[in-house]
């Protein structure tokens, strides 16, 4: 399986462990000239951008060390731009999450990093 099919592989699985966590989908691969969004998902009255980051050893570093500065300011431009196309939710307060999974296939681990970063 190619890095892609497995990058879309976790963020089914990842959406799905969001869902039963109450979180609802609002986006999935959103895709513009600044960057991409993973997720992008509702959880009560905020918009929650979700990077979502597999590992399935720590040899190179964790799932969550991965979305450094550079990674976290292009989710940032990219969030920027979901909201201008969607005006009503930019009223909403919003954050960004990181979910790290981590461990084999068939038997993964879930670290769900709320509020993982904030940019100024």
């Amino acid at each position: 399986m190619g890095r892609p099919a497995r990058g879309g592989e976790w963020e089914c699985r990842a959406e799905r462990w969001l869902r039963h966590r109450g979180l609802r989908l609002l986006a999935r691969n959103f895709h513009c000239r600044q960057g991409e969004l993973d997720l992008v998902m509702h959880d009560g009255e905020s918009t929650i951008f979700v990077e979502v980051r597999y590992r399935q050893t720590a040899a190179f570093g964790t799932a969550a060390a991965s979305v450094d500065t550079h990674k976290q300011q292009r989710i940032h431009r990219a969030a920027s731009v979901f909201l201008a196309r969607n005006p009503r939710l930019a009223q909403a307060p919003c954050r960004f999450d990181v979910l790290a999974i981590s461990g084999r296939r068939h038997w993964p681990s879930f670290e769900w990093l709320q509020d993982a970063f904030r940019l100024h």
